[in-house]
C-alpha cells in the first residue's frame, strides 16, 4: 500500500479533476489521448490512468512503461492487447471488449489497435506518473548504421526506410503519412499487399485486418457454392397431380458422391482456417 504524505489540510488538496482538459496527444476527432496523473490531482497517489479514443485500425504505438504495470480496460468499442514475453520470447495477443481488460507487467514491450470505431480504452497504471518509451524514438533516434552493423543491413536502405520517422508518433499511422513515392491524392497502383505501408488510396487501414476479412469473405463463398451444388445435385420430385417418383440414374449417384467430398473437404478446410489464418497474416494479428 501507498504511503501518502499528502496534507490534507492543505487549502490546495483537488479532490476532483476533469480529464478531457488535460490531451497530452491528438492525432484527430476520432483519434487521441487524455492524461491524468499526480501533476493534474495531487490526491491521486500510486496511480495514474491514460484516457484513449482510437478509430479502426489505429494503433498505440509500440512502447514500455519502464516504471508501471498498466491494466488496459474496454469502455466501448474492441481491441486488440499485443504483447511480447521476455521471458518466452513469444508474441501474445489479446482481444477485448467492453468489460473486458489486459494486463501488461511493467517494462514489456506493447501496443494496443482498435479493431473497430470509436473505441475508448482506459489504461490505469500503478505509478503517480507514467514513464514512456516510444518504438518510434528508438527507431529515430539510434544512428543507422548501428542498425546496419548489428543486424548486418544495408546502411543506405535502413536510412531511406527510418527517414519518415521525424517525431514520436504516439498513435499511428501518422496522419501524414503516405507510401513512399507517392504525391499525396495520387491513387497507389501497386497492390497493398505487396507494399511495405498499410495504406491503400491515401487513406491509413491495416494490411492484416483486410486480409482476414478477404479470408473470410471467401470462405463465405464457398460455403454458398457448396450448398447450391448440393441442392443441384439432390433428386428433386415433380410437384402436382401426376408427379412421378424419379427413376435413380449413374450421372445422379455420381453428382451425389462428388457433393459428398466437397462437402467433407469443406469441413477439413473449415478446421484447418485458425492455422491459414497465422500463416497468412503472420504478424501477430491473427486475432480479431
Amino acid at each position: 500500500m501507498a504511503v501518502s504524505y499528502m496534507d490534507f489540510t492543505s487549502p490546495s488538496v483537488r479532490y476532483t479533476y476533469d480529464v478531457s482538459k488535460n490531451q497530452i496527444f491528438k492525432k484527430d476527432n476520432q483519434n487521441y489521448i487524455n492524461s491524468l496523473s499526480v501533476q493534474q490531482l495531487n490526491t491521486l497517489g500510486n496511480a495514474s490512468l491514460l484516457d484513449i479514443y482510437l478509430s479502426t485500425g489505429n494503433v498505440v504505438e509500440p512502447h514500455t512503461h519502464q516504471n508501471a504495470t498498466e491494466l488496459v480496460y474496454v469502455i466501448s468499442g474492441a481491441a486488440v492487447v499485443s504483447i511480447i514475453n521476455p521471458f518466452t520470447k513469444e508474441l501474445l495477443n489479446f482481444p477485448i471488449t467492453p468489460g473486458q481488460v489486459a494486463i501488461v507487467p511493467q517494462g514489456w514491450w506493447h501496443y494496443e489497435m482498435a479493431t473497430v470505431d470509436n473505441t475508448h480504452l482506459l489504461a490505469i497504471f500503478d505509478a503517480p506518473v507514467p514513464e514512456f518509451i516510444a518504438g518510434s524514438d528508438m527507431l529515430r533516434l539510434t544512428p543507422a548504421k548501428v542498425f546496419a552493423h548489428t543486424y548486418c543491413l544495408n546502411e543506405a536502405k535502413v536510412k531511406e526506410t527510418l527517414a519518415p520517422i521525424t517525431d514520436t508518433v504516439v498513435i499511428g499511422p501518422p496522419k501524414n503519412c503516405m507510401p513512399q513515392g507517392q504525391v499525396q491524392g495520387q491513387m497507389h497502383h501497386q497492390p497493398p499487399q505487396q507494399h511495405p505501408s498499410h495504406y491503400q488510396q491515401g487513406k491509413p487501414y491495416n494490411r492484416d485486418y483486410e486480409l482476414l476479412q478477404q479470408q473470410q469473405q471467401l470462405q463465405f463463398q464457398q460455403q454458398q457454392q457448396l450448398f447450391q451444388q448440393q441442392f443441384l445435385a439432390q433428386d428433386q420430385p415433380q410437384h402436382g397431380a401426376y408427379a412421378t417418383e424419379p427413376q435413380p440414374s449413374q450421372v445422379q449417384s455420381q453428382e451425389q458422391s462428388r457433393a459428398q467430398q466437397q462437402r467433407q473437404e469443406f469441413i477439413e478446410q473449415q478446421q484447418r482456417l485458425p492455422f491459414l489464418q497465422r500463416q497468412l497474416i503472420g504478424n501477430g494479428w491473427d486475432q480479431f
